[in-house]
C-alpha cells in the first residue's frame, strides 16, 4: 500500500491511461497540485507494471510536454518507487503560475481546461477559465525583457554538457530564453556569462553585523556558477569540533550541510527576481542566515508551505537547476530540511523569508586539523594543485567544471593540472566521466605519513 488516500493531491493508476493528460492538467490548475501513482489500484495497492519503465517513463514525459500548453517544464517530476519487489511510478505536480491550463490545440475551453474536484478531474466553467486568465501573472520571468540583449551561454552549455545533454543549435530557445517579440528574457539574463547580478556572501565576528569579518561577492556570471561558489563556501565554513569525554571523543559538524544546501538552492531558485534583489547569505558566530526575496504565495498558509506545498515561482529556472542536478524533486526541499530543523528555523515576512540556522557544535572545542597539502616534501605541487586536492578531499564527484568554478580558472587549466596530479600518481578517477568520482591515491598518503 501506498501511504496515501485517493483525493484531491492523489490519484491512483493501474496503468497508463488515455485521460493521464486531464489528470496533469487538473493537478497544474488546482490550488496545490498533486500526485498521480501508476501501477497502483484504487484501494492504494502497489500492483506493479511489467513494462520497460525507462521507455514508460519517457513516453509520460512526451505526452505532459506534448499535449499540454502553455509550457510545463519545470512543474512536474517523474520517479519510479518499488514496494515489496513492485516497480510503479510517482509524477509530481506543482500548480502552475500560468493557469488555466489546457490541451495543446483545442485553446482555454471547458472541454480542454480540467481542475480537481475531490478525486475526480472536472471540466472548468468558462466564468472559471475567465477568472484565471485574467489573474495570470504577467509579470513572469519569461515575460521579462532582459536589460540587454548582448548574452552568452558558454558556462551554462558547459555544465548541461558534463551532465551528458547535447547541446544543439536551439539551445536557447529550449530553454525558453526568448520573449513572445524574439528577446532574450530575464531568465536567459540570469543565466548568462555576464549579468549584473551580484550574490553576496556575508561572515560576521559576532552574533550581530557590527563588526564583517569577511565579504564575498560571487556575481556577474551564470547565476548557475554563483550557486555553486555560493555551495562550496558553505561546505568549507562548515567546520568539524571535537569534546573529548572519557574515553570516547565526539566530533560535530556546525550545520547539517545537506539542509543548509536545500535551503539555499531554494533561496536562489523561489527567489522573486522580478524585484532584482538576490537572496542574501550571512554566517554568524552562533548561526547562519539566508534571506530570500518574494515571501510565501498568496494562495498557501505557512503551514502549507512548510509540508511542501508550493509553486515554483521560477518554473524556467527550476527546470534548469533540475536538470543540472541542483535540484532532486518538486517539493521535497522543505521536507529534508526539516527532517534536521524544528520549523522555527523559519521566519515569515509580507515580502521575505528567513530561515536561521543555530550552529550545533557550540560546547565544542574546534581543533585545526592537520593540512598536509602545506607539507614542504610536497614540493613538487604548485598551489594550484594543492588546491585541487583540497576540493577531491572534501568533495570526491567533484566535476571539472566546478574546480574551475570554485578556484576561478578556465577548464582547460583544470585538465592541465589534473592530468599532472595523476600523471604524479597523486589523484586518480573511478569510475565513468558521469557518474565516478576522483580519489587520492595511496602514494599521496605515502607522502604526508
Amino acid at each position: 500500500m501506498v501511504n496515501v488516500i485517493e483525493d484531491d493531491r492523489n490519484e491512483f493508476k493501474i496503468k497508463l491511461t488515455d485521460d493521464l493528460e486531464e489528470t496533469v492538467i487538473g493537478f497544474l490548475n488546482s490550488k496545490d497540485g498533486g500526485n498521480i501513482y501508476i501501477g497502483v489500484d484504487d484501494n492504494g495497492k502497489v500492483v506493479g507494471l511489467k513494462n520497460n519503465l525507462d521507455l514508460l517513463q519517457r513516453k509520460i514525459k512526451d505526452l505532459i510536454i506534448s499535449n499540454i500548453e502553455p509550457s510545463v517544464l519545470g512543474l512536474f517530476d517523474i520517479e519510479v518507487l518499488q514496494k515489496n519487489d513492485k516497480k510503479y511510478i510517482h509524477i509530481t505536480i506543482a500548480r502552475g503560475n500560468e493557469r488555466p491550463y489546457h490541451i495543446r490545440g483545442m485553446g482555454m475551453t471547458s472541454d480542454s481546461c480540467f481542475i480537481r474536484v475531490g478525486s475526480s478531474n472536472e471540466k472548468m466553467t468558462t466564468t472559471l477559465i475567465n477568472k484565471m486568465f485574467r489573474a495570470r501573472t504577467k509579470n513572469s520571468l519569461k515575460n521579462i525583457v532582459s536589460p540587454t540583449q548582448d548574452l552568452t551561454f558558454r558556462q551554462l552549455k558547459m555544465y548541461y554538457m558534463e551532465k551528458g545533454f547535447n547541446i544543439e543549435d536551439n539551445f536557447e530557445r529550449q530553454l525558453e530564453f526568448y520573449t513572445e517579440d524574439n528577446k532574450f528574457n530575464y531568465i536567459a539574463y540570469l543565466l548568462a556569462d555576464n549579468n549584473n547580478i551580484s550574490i553576496k556572501v556575508a561572515k560576521y565576528a559576532g552574533n550581530d553585523v557590527d563588526e564583517i569579518e569577511e565579504f564575498y561577492e560571487f556575481g556577474e556570471c551564470s547565476l548557475i556558477t554563483a550557486t555553486y561558489r555560493v555551495l562550496e563556501k558553505f561546505r568549507m565554513e562548515n567546520k568539524v569540533y571535537t569534546k573529548i569525554t572519557y574515553p570516547n571523543r565526539k566530533e560535530q559538524e556546525m550545520y547539517d550541510y545537506k539542509a543548509v544546501r536545500e535551503a539555499i538552492v531554494n533561496a536562489l531558485v523561489h527567489n522573486d527576481w522580478a524585484t532584482e534583489y538576490p537572496p542574501k547569505f550571512e554566517l554568524f558566530s552562533d548561526r547562519l542566515e539566508i534571506s530570500s526575496f518574494g515571501g510565501i504565495q498568496d494562495e498557501f498558509t505557512e503551514e502549507e508551505f512548510l509540508k511542501g506545498y508550493s509553486a515554483p515561482k521560477n518554473p524556467e529556472l527550476m527546470r534548469v537547476f533540475k536538470d543540472l542536478e541542483l535540484v532532486e524533486h518538486l517539493g521535497t526541499g522543505i521536507r529534508k530540511i526539516l527532517k534536521k530543523y524544528d520549523k522555527n528555523i523559519y521566519q515569515f515576512y509580507p515580502h521575505f523569508i528567513i530561515v536561521s540556522i543555530k550552529y550545533w557544535a557550540n560546547n565544542f572545542e574546534y581543533i585545526v586539523p592537520n593540512d598536509p597539502i602545506s607539507n614542504d616534501e610536497l614540493y613538487n605541487l604548485s598551489k594550484v594543485q594543492k588546491s585541487i586536492v583540497k576540493l577531491i578531499l572534501v568533495r570526491p564527484n567533484i566535476t571539472q567544471t566546478e574546480m574551475a568554478t570554485s578556484l576561478n580558472l578556465t577548464p582547460r587549466m583544470v585538465r592541465y593540472h589534473l592530468k599532472e596530479l595523476v600523471d604524479k600518481g597523486y589523484v586518480k578517477r573511478i569510475g565513468s566521466d558521469k557518474r565516478g568520482k576522483w580519489i587520492v591515491s595511496e602514494k599521496y598518503d605515502d607522502y604526508i605519513s
